[in-house]
């Protein structure tokens, strides 16, 4: 069994436990808070195209306080078209404003594929000095020829668990080859990813070499098919590795001291962090404003909501502070890259 496959078997198997964890069962709230989900889909920005017009049948994929944000970013971002072979994988990249040549970082998407967060996060790290680029790994792959937008919210995970993993590598690899030779760009490259993007961001750095890091959000390492990890995989990493993982999320968590003790022994750089108090998805979780609760009028559903929200905030306060101190590690990791 690969990593992406292992991935989905765990996703799959706490499906409850992430429903919770993601908010969905607090229907009284206007704002799902636990992906920063927000599910009224409301006409894309200017700079949403070719795929963006069917992104409203997976609400997952909808933020629209991600994509409030983005639209006031002040930086040149656009979508771009990347061959590799036959495919053409559509991705979203955007400059920073600054005045050297900078390092690249190739971003992988959720399990949820191509989201408003995915990009205002693109965003985000062109903010902080770098060329980000994420592309649509689903690119061409949907019913009528394109990516993420045109899969349902149950219909885009197993899409995903369907990718070739040879095809995933050599998407990322050409993306990976396109950023780095940008006249903008230094020449080194950096990945991360998030939740089944994690996984495949330390799947990525075993096989490129000339790989400058890997982050890895709430992602696993490369499985063997009895589920233990992939020495023979993790050998060939040149990268150093980073790990950014969640208090309350065992799934993920219960594979980090094999993963630690392997590289170890093979002397590879593997430096995790585990955000306590923080639910997996915490970067995307801990992004939007806190959630207030939203009375309806009845009395006990209004009851209810004032019983749940203080447990609800109390998960947003510790997402959040895992999101912040987060992002200030990883800034600090990539200045000296």
């Amino acid at each position: 069994m690969n990593s992406v496959q292992t991935e989905e078997k765990m996703y799959r198997a706490e499906g409850v436990r992430r429903k919770a964890l993601d908010g969905k069962i607090l229907a009284a709230f206007a704002t799902i808070l636990a992906l920063g989900v927000f599910g009224t889909a409301q006409e894309m920005n200017q700079h949403h195209v070719d795929d963006a017009d069917a992104m409203s049948a997976n609400p997952e994929t909808i933020q629209d306080w991600a994509k409030n944000r983005l639209a006031k970013s002040p930086r040149h971002r656009e979508w771009v078209k990347v061959k590799n072979g036959n495919r053409e994988v559509n991705s979203f990249i955007v400059y920073p404003e600054v005045n050297k040549k900078a390092t690249a970082v190739v971003v992988i998407h959720e399990i949820f594929g191509m989201s408003d967060w995915v990009q205002e996060l693109t965003d985000e790290l062109a903010e902080a000095g770098y060329i980000a680029i994420a592309p649509d790994l689903l690119s061409g792959m949907g019913p009528k020829g394109g990516g993420s937008s045109e899969f349902d919210s149950n219909s885009v995970r197993q899409a995903i668990n369907r990718l070739p993993p040879d095809q995933i590598t050599a998407d990322l690899n050409a993306v990976a080859d396109y950023v780095s030779k940008l006249p903008a760009a230094n020449g080194s490259v950096a990945v991360a990813g998030f939740c089944w993007g994690g996984s495949q961001s330390f799947s990525f750095a075993t096989n490129r070499p000339g790989l400058k890091a890997a982050f890895v959000f709430y992602g696993t390492a490369p499985m063997t098919r009895d589920n233990a990890v992939d020495k023979a995989a993790l050998e060939k990493i040149k990268a150093s590795v980073y790990g950014f993982y969640a208090g309350n999320d065992m799934r993920v968590d219960a594979t980090v001291p094999a993963t630690t003790d392997a590289m170890k022994e093979l002397k590879k750089l593997y430096e995790p962090v585990t955000y306590e108090g923080a639910g997996h998805g915490f970067m995307r979780a801990g992004e939007p404003d806190a959630p207030e609760p939203n009375a309806k009028g009845d009395e006990a559903a209004d009851k209810k909501v004032a019983e749940d929200y203080p447990k609800l905030l109390a998960a947003y306060k510790a997402n959040r502070k895992a999101r912040d101190d987060a992002w200030v590690r990883w800034k600090e990791i990539l200045k000296k890259l």
